[in-house]
């Protein structure tokens, strides 16, 4: 037995949803180590979808307790409207199935305020960087815990010191908001925020590290789910069009209180071709009929902003990489079936920049602007691969494209999904008994 970390291994929207959450089932903890509600993910069981966006995806599942880490930026409003939707959906969500790390950071708005502002002076700007933020704050209030000013769930049940903490956090955000010519935040209208959301935020708070480390020791099944993809990573993405947060497995650790040595099993959520929301660079994103064909069959529209993907060929020097930097032990493969009947299939294999032959991304911006794909061909099919449930269940060349992908990336599939539903995923390796 052993604990598992879910990841993704692209530019994130790798269908994690469901791999979480199939996974759940077999798990007493699902954690969520990163990030805040700018990724999402649509659950489908038995008919019904459920859009998560904060929330880990074991929320759903009875009998499971689902946790976020201190790693996570959280949005109070954001979660109370969160748990009331799902309330309204018949999942019912209490301290008793929730807990929140206690240290974690808030994101207020002002942190929502300064995202758009600064999206906005890029987009109108010639020397401004648009990154494509979701502008729901996440960046900011990552600046704020680095700069060591941010308001922290504990906070709200500590009314003698946090009027002197907002006071700290308003220094620098009204010094910045004066110099971009913006209104100033009133001190009282941030502690109207805060209070307002303390009586239903504080009664999930708990310390996450010490729950989690006598879990462990218990014998519970600990599950860490990640958000985004490992290519937003702040350090090892495409910077800067990256996210704030760490999205590597390693950040299970610190973003949850773990030690290192408890994470287990690496899973990497991988799709079968590549998608990617926003700004920066894609060296396999296709313009033409195939692109828009694996758009509006593969429903390529983020989960929380409804933004259109941009699709593209499977990038195994990307992924090769993603292997390498997250210590991936094996992948989930996801929407294979997108897939189907396309005559001819395209796999990059490496890259040619400034005519020479490279075999990763390089991290400098100038650089991932001019790299050009190398390509292998290989052949389609034209059966169907939707609801297939074991090996014997697929096409042959499906077969063969999966396992050129595995010999590619130097990483097996551990878990091949072949629809959106639950129980549509063909099981090789069992991450729980590995």
């Amino acid at each position: 037995m052993t604990n598992v970390v879910v990841i993704g291994s692209q530019w994130g929207d790798e269908g994690k949803g469901k791999i979480v959450d199939w996974l759940s089932e077999r798990a007493d903890i699902v954690v969520r180590f990163q990030g805040g509600h700018n990724a999402g993910h649509t659950l489908v069981i038995d008919g019904t979808s459920y859009k998560l966006s904060l929330l880990p995806s074991g929320v759903v599942r009875p009998g499971k307790m689902a946790v976020i880490g201190n790693g996570v930026v959280v949005d109070p409003h954001a979660l109370i409207a969160e748990i009331d939707k799902l309330g309204k959906q018949g999942v019912t969500i209490t301290p008793e199935n929730l807990r929140i790390a206690d240290n974690a950071t808030l994101i207020l708005s002002l942190h929502r305020e300064l995202d758009g502002i600064r999206e906005d002076a890029a987009s109108n700007s010639n020397s401004g960087v648009k990154i494509g933020t979701t502008r729901r704050g996440i960046g900011p209030a990552y600046e704020d815990k680095v700069g060591r000013r941010a308001i922290r769930i504990m906070d709200l049940a500590d009314l003698e010191t946090l009027p002197g903490k907002v006071e700290r956090l308003l220094t620098h955000h009204n010094a910045l908001r004066r110099g971009l010519g913006e209104n100033e935040v009133t001190h009282e209208t941030i502690m109207q925020e805060l209070t307002s959301v303390a009586d239903r935020v504080l009664p999930f708070r708990e310390t996450i590290w010490l729950m989690l480390d006598k879990e462990r020791r218990r014998g519970a099944r600990i599950l860490f789910e990640g958000a985004q993809g490992s290519l937003l990573d702040i350090d090892h993405g495409t910077y800067p069009f990256v996210t704030s947060s760490n999205t590597v497995a390693g950040q299970a650790a610190a973003g949850s209180g773990m030690g290192p040595g408890s994470l287990g099993y690496i899973l990497g959520i991988t799709k079968a071709y590549t998608t990617r929301v926003g700004e920066g660079p894609f060296p396999t994103e296709l313009h033409d009929e195939i692109g828009q064909f694996l758009g509006e069959k593969g429903h390529e529209f983020g989960t929380v902003t409804g933004r259109k993907r941009r699709c593209g060929w499977f990038d195994a020097a990307l992924v090769r990489q993603s292997v390498a930097t997250n210590g991936i032990t094996g992948i989930a493969l996801t929407k294979l079936d997108v897939l189907d009947g396309l005559d001819e299939l395209k796999i990059c294999v490496g890259y040619t920049l400034d005519g020479k032959e490279i075999d990763h991304l390089p991290a400098s911006q100038g650089q991932q602007a001019r790299v050009e794909p190398i390509y292998i061909t290989l052949e389609g099919w034209k059966g169907s691969t939707v609801g297939a449930r074991s090996w014997a269940d697929l096409p042959a060349q499906a077969i063969k494209y999966v396992r050129q992908v595995e010999e590619l990336i130097g990483a097996p599939v551990a878990l091949l999904s072949t629809s959106p539903e639950r129980d549509d995923t063909i099981l090789v390796t069992d991450p729980f008994e590995d």
